[in-house]
């Protein structure tokens, strides 16, 4: 656990023991990087914590959410990552947001180093929460963004000739299921950040701020959104081009069978233990191979017009 101390914007104290003092504007952020129950019940009795909101922070996979307890808030949120071969990854983090502490819970894969700088500039509890929620949504924005251009790749060979390779069909499941993870972090996030504004900022200067976030919450998601319906659609039509290409091979194979039989109906009659025109005469021979010539090149033609073949 990492604990900082803050007056009015400035950072005084930092390590274990510090401590706020009367000093209204002081104010102290605890930094837990995947602690166990025994961390949380120390801080829980020491704070006064909601014990719904301490099983919260101790359970993954928690909604993004806020709640409003009786002198704290319980805040879970999601940044995410991106990795290359998987797509992105959500990373959980909860906040309990007293007057004058916040309470950080993380993973401890989670860098917050570019956030340092931005929380020493900060005044108050509402600020750091700000700025925490800021880091957040970008994030989020970041990697919607990053899929979106990664689907211009995807695009781009899948509207080439024909159905599109396996690996980028794959690859375009890869990234529908990374903005299916994605929806699931980002589409509470407006809805979040609105109600801790309300709460922390009332409408007092940090107000525009929260709106901004917000305003950058609502256009990640419907970046997801149109990446979703782009990506659906795309692999929706290289599932049609796929289907016109069987089509197309089906009827090949349909009118070279054809072409395939007639010859073999006359070698089958002209092979029958019977007479028949030119039975063991010279131009018996010519005959039936003039007929097998006339009769598939004829057929041939007549499904080539047709498109067919």
């Amino acid at each position: 656990m990492s604990a900082r101390l803050y007056v009015k914007g400035r950072l005084i104290a930092e390590g274990p023991g510090t401590e706020p003092d009367a000093d209204p504007g002081m104010v102290q952020w605890l930094d837990l990087r995947d602690p166990g129950p025994a961390d949380l019940r120390s801080l829980a009795e020491r704070f006064g914590l909601h014990p719904l909101a301490v099983e919260d922070a101790l359970q993954e996979h928690e909604r993004p959410k806020v709640d409003k307890y009786r002198d704290h808030l319980f805040l879970n949120v999601y940044a995410v990552g991106f990795d290359p071969a998987d797509g992105p990854h959500k990373i959980e983090i909860s906040a309990f947001v007293l007057p004058r502490v916040l309470i950080t819970v993380r993973k401890p894969d989670l860098d917050l180093d570019p956030l340092l700088s931005g929380w020493d500039e900060s005044s108050g509890v509402d600020a750091l929460v700000h700025r925490l929620l800021d880091l957040v949504v970008d994030s989020q924005y970041r990697i919607a963004q990053r899929i979106d251009e990664a689907m211009d790749t995807v695009e781009d060979r899948m509207l080439g000739d024909g159905p599109a390779p396996r690996d980028v069909r794959r690859h375009g499941f890869v990234l529908r299921r990374g903005l299916a993870t994605l929806r699931r972090a980002v589409a509470p996030m407006p809805d979040v950040v609105r109600d801790v504004a309300r709460e922390l900022a009332g409408e007092g200067h940090l107000r525009p701020y929260y709106r901004d976030v917000e305003d950058h919450a609502r256009q990640a998601v419907d970046l997801i959104e149109h990446s979703r319906i782009r990506i659906t659609e795309l692999l929706d039509d290289d599932l049609a081009e796929q289907s016109n290409e069987l089509n197309i091979v089906t009827r090949k194979l349909a009118a070279w069978a054809a072409i395939i039989a007639v010859p073999t109906a006359l070698t089958g009659y002209f092979g029958q233990n019977l007479p028949y025109p030119g039975f063991e005469k010279w131009w018996g021979f010519l005959l039936s191979s003039v007929l097998i010539v006339l009769t598939a090149g004829g057929l041939y033609l007549f499904l080539k017009r047709r498109g067919w073949l």
